[in-house]
């Protein structure tokens, strides 16, 4: 696919892997919709994606929790932006490290809404704009905890395992169009995600988010009979 002049939708966008995707994909000339929670964050990054060389990068401070906020969000994506070439489902928090009778409900149902129903609405809400453009990409950013069961992990685990099997049928519910999946399965990355929970273990060996952020920009950009449906990173 050709980068520039597309238009990219970027969800968690305000930090992290999200934000950092947003500023590669800015040096290739992309137009940005950038989705987040944190409203002042976002407008730091739109600063940022403007000054790297995006033609037009808009924010819409928005929960990937709330169905009909982000059903608003994407109708107005579209009638900014009047297409909407890729799609990359980056939001996601994660469950501190523990049994499961310990995990609070709070924390199960905000783990399973953001990181799996969420991504769901943001693409349910994306698809017929997709399928409209001339070529199309879905990036779902899942992680290793998708593919791998781990100890004490097991909402996040459980959230991210959905994610696979979603982008899995996705695959086959596509294969006919213009539209390709893909879901990214990474290691530890040395985001805030871990320190937000008060989850205190050293992230020096993780990989740098921008680093991360590279192999997305990577596979966006492959010639048009290539395509990378399923990457693994380790650190």
């Amino acid at each position: 696919m050709k980068l520039k002049g597309k238009t990219a939708i970027v969800t968690g966008a305000s930090d992290g892997i999200g934000k950092q995707i947003a500023l590669k994909l800015a040096k290739e000339k992309v137009n940005l919709a950038l989705i987040a929670r944190n409203e002042e964050a976002l407008a730091q990054v739109q600063i940022a994606a403007e000054r790297l060389g995006s033609p037009k990068t808009h924010t819409y401070p928005s929960d990937v929790k709330n169905k009909e906020q982000i059903k608003k969000t994407i109708t107005k994506i579209a009638s900014d932006f009047r297409s909407i070439d890729i799609l990359l489902n980056v939001a996601g928090i994660w469950q501190k490290m523990d049994l499961l009778e310990n995990v609070n409900d709070e924390v199960v149902r905000d783990v399973i809404e953001t990181d799996l129903t969420g991504l769901i609405y943001v693409t349910k809400f994306s698809m017929k704009h997709l399928k409209v453009a001339k070529e199309a990409a879905i990036i779902n950013i899942s992680s290793r905890s998708g593919v791998t069961a781990q100890p004490e992990q097991s909402v996040y685990t459980a959230a991210k395992w959905g994610v696979t099997g979603f982008t899995e049928v996705l695959k086959q519910d596509l294969k006919n169009t213009k539209i390709r999946v893909a879901g990214v399965y990474q290691g530890g990355t040395n985001t805030e995600m871990f320190r937000k929970t008060g989850e205190n273990f050293k992230q020096d060996k993780f990989t740098k988010p921008g680093n991360l952020a590279e192999v997305i920009v990577f596979m966006l950009s492959r010639p048009p009979k290539i395509w990378l449906h399923d990457v693994r990173v380790e650190y």
